[in-house]
C-alpha cells in the first residue's frame, strides 16, 4: 500500500488494522492532519469499522475482517482523500477543540517531586509550577490506562527524563511530567513520570467515559489544600 497526500506511511497491523503515518514538519502539524482525517472517517459511520485508535501522528483503523480486508479499506481512503480537497491542510478543517482548566494541588503529598526536579533544572519550585501553568497543552494521545492523556509540550526549562526506577504506585490524580510531556495518572498505577501535584477531579466516568480526548487543550491552574478537598471528587 503506497502513501498519498499527508499519509506518509500505511503499515498493516494484523489482519483486522491498519496503521496510518501523517507528514508534517511539527508534531502539531502531523497531529492536525491526524485529527482531520478522524474526524472525516468517524463522520461517515463505516459499518465495518470498529475502533479508530488517534496518536502524536498516527491513526489505527481497526476493521471488521469478516466485511472487508485492508485493500478495500486503502481504497477506501484514497477515495475520500480524492473527495476532500481539505485533507492536505496544516490544521483540524475547522474542528473546534475542547478547553479543559484542570485544578491542581502543587507540591502535594504523595506527589511532590518538586524539590526534584528543581535539582535537575535549576528551578525554583515556584519557578516549576510558575512554568508547568503558563502553557496550553493539547492531548496528543490516550493510552496506557483508560483515560490517561499524553499532553504536551512541556516548556523546554522544565523537562525531565523518566526516574530511572518507576514507583510501584503513584496515586490517583498525580500530575506528572516526563520529557516534553505532562499527564494525570487517573488511577493508581505504577509509573516512572515526576510528580508535581494532585488533581481533585476524576477523569473516568461510571460509564468509563475519559474526561480528555484527542484533540483536547487543557490549561492548569494552581489551587490550595483546602480547595482541592473541596473539589475533591473521590
Amino acid at each position: 500500500m503506497h502513501p498519498f497526500g499527508d499519509i506518509k506511511q500505511i503499515v498493516p497491523a494484523g489482519l483486522d488494522a491498519i496503521l496510518l503515518y501523517f507528514a508534517g514538519d511539527t508534531v502539531d502539524v502531523a497531529n492536525a492532519r491526524c485529527q482531520h482525517w478522524l474526524h472525516s472517517i468517524t463522520s461517515l459511520t463505516f459499518p465495518w469499522l470498529k475502533e479508530c485508535v488517534p496518536a502524536y501522528d498516527s491513526l489505527l483503523l481497526v476493521f471488521d475482517a469478516h466485511k472487508v480486508d485492508s485493500h478495500f479499506v486503502y481504497q477506501m481512503l484514497r477515495s475520500l482523500a480524492a473527495q476532500d480537497a481539505n485533507m492536505s491542510i496544516n490544521g483540524t478543517g475547522g474542528i473546534s477543540a475542547k478547553t479543559h482548566e484542570i485544578p491542581v494541588w502543587y507540591g502535594a503529598e504523595p506527589a511532590n517531586d518538586l524539590a526534584l526536579v528543581s535539582q535537575k533544572t535549576g528551578l525554583s519550585e515556584q519557578d516549576i509550577i510558575d512554568a508547568h501553568i503558563s502553557m496550553t497543552y493539547k492531548v496528543y494521545a490516550v493510552g496506557f490506562a483508560p483515560g490517561f492523556a499524553y499532553m504536551g509540550n512541556v516548556p523546554e526549562t522544565l523537562q525531565c527524563a523518566r526516574l530511572e526506577t518507576p514507583r510501584n504506585k503513584v496515586p490517583k490524580g498525580a500530575v506528572a511530567i516526563a520529557d516534553a510531556q505532562t499527564a494525570i495518572y487517573p488511577s493508581s498505577s505504577p509509573g516512572g513520570w515526576h510528580l508535581l501535584g494532585l488533581c481533585p477531579l476524576n477523569l473516568v466516568d461510571t460509564s468509563h467515559n475519559a474526561l480528555l480526548k484527542v484533540g483536547d487543550n487543557v490549561k492548569f491552574a494552581p489551587i490550595t489544600e483546602q480547595e482541592f478537598r473541596d473539589l475533591h471528587e473521590g
